[in-house]
């Protein structure tokens, strides 16, 4: 790894723009703390799966400010945004739009599309589990393609697209869990948590007084497309895209697995999750304003991009042995490369 961060980028003009990138993370962080207090882990996760051009699945009880925290950011970085709040009885055309007649003024009926939800730059799908595996799909082919298919046209989405899906941990009746394969495709699991004290004296306090907040507009939508093509052009070494394979490859049971692997584990992390590590860890890079990704940058995300990537058998279940636990120790486990890129 050259010594000169700057010689790691292409050029000048990459150079400004990871600096423009970082100056504006930190307005963008800032603008959202005048409404979401602490959070700070979930905010940098939320943030690193923008500028990677990733989705991801929030987990948090009810009341945590997980559909607050996603509006802000698009109103911080003025885009459009839209909630869908899935139910049972949720449609596929509920979500992408549907074809409906109408009248023109000489009487002719033509189908005219009509957008559905889907159709903005951040969707918030709340509570994705409690809609049928059918509509989850429509929304899940939307994310993967960028696009929607309705009566054999297709429709485009609007760029950037992003979408952060909802589940609540703990009211698990009547509700469609997300088969792992489709999982798979969320970049993040981000696990939001309660708040500490202090935290949540403040929170009582703001939401009982009268509040009326003005954001500063940090960011655009084509500030947001040229940072993740940006994210993208940023070099990594091959020991560190190495080690993250490694991580992956580690936590699958098999022969020469570690035995808590083939004790606890079922299925381990397919290749998206080293895609993952990699690409969120230049996305981490270029926030803390370095051009080039660290062992340590794999290593900070290898919670949020592992957790729902490793799956455990009965006896972890029995045990009440967590994903987060399995992944700790094959942080442990595998060895960091001792190049003194740490």
């Amino acid at each position: 790894m050259p010594s000169n961060d700057s010689a790691s980028l292409e050029s000048a003009a990459d150079i400004a723009l990871a600096d423009r990138l970082k100056v504006g993370i930190g307005t963008v962080t800032a603008e959202l703390h005048k409404l979401i207090v602490g959070q700070e882990q979930v905010i940098d996760q939320v943030l690193l799966s923008l500028l990677a051009g990733g989705n991801s699945l929030i987990i948090g009880v009810p009341g945590l400010a997980k559909t607050l925290l996603i509006h802000t950011i698009s109103q911080v970085l003025d885009l459009k945004f839209n909630r869908i709040q899935f139910t049972p009885d949720l449609m596929p055309s509920d979500i992408t739009g549907t074809d409906i007649i109408q009248e023109d003024e000489h009487g002719r009926r033509t189908l005219v599309f009509t957008p559905g939800p889907i159709f903005a730059n951040i969707v918030l799908a709340d509570e994705i589990n409690r809609t049928p595996p059918k509509t989850q799909a429509a929304l899940l082919e939307a994310m993967q393609e960028h696009r929607v298919t309705v009566q054999g046209k297709t429709y485009p989405l609007v760029e950037p697209f992003h979408v952060f899906a909802t589940q609540n941990p703990i009211e698990l009746e009547g509700t469609y869990p997300l088969p792992e394969a489709q999982l798979d495709r969320f970049m993040f699991n981000i696990v939001m948590d309660y708040l500490n004290e202090d935290d949540e004296v403040l929170v009582v306090t703001r939401t009982t007084a009268t509040m009326k907040q003005q954001f500063q507009h940090a960011m655009t939508g084509d500030d947001v497309r040229a940072f993740q093509a940006l994210v993208r052009r940023v070099p990594v070494a091959d020991a560190v895209a190495r080690y993250a394979v490694k991580l992956a490859r580690a936590s699958r049971p098999g022969p020469g697995a570690a035995k808590f692997i083939n004790e606890w584990v079922s299925y381990g992390a397919s290749t998206r999750a080293p895609q993952q590590l990699i690409l969120g860890g230049k996305a981490r890079a270029l926030m803390q304003g370095r051009y080039h990704v660290s062992f340590d940058d794999v290593r900070a995300l290898a919670g949020p991009v592992m957790r729902h990537r490793v799956l455990m058998n009965f006896h972890a279940e029995s045990e009440k042995v967590t994903s987060d636990q399995i992944i700790a120790q094959l942080l442990e486990a595998v060895p960091v490369p001792g190049s003194g890129m740490r």
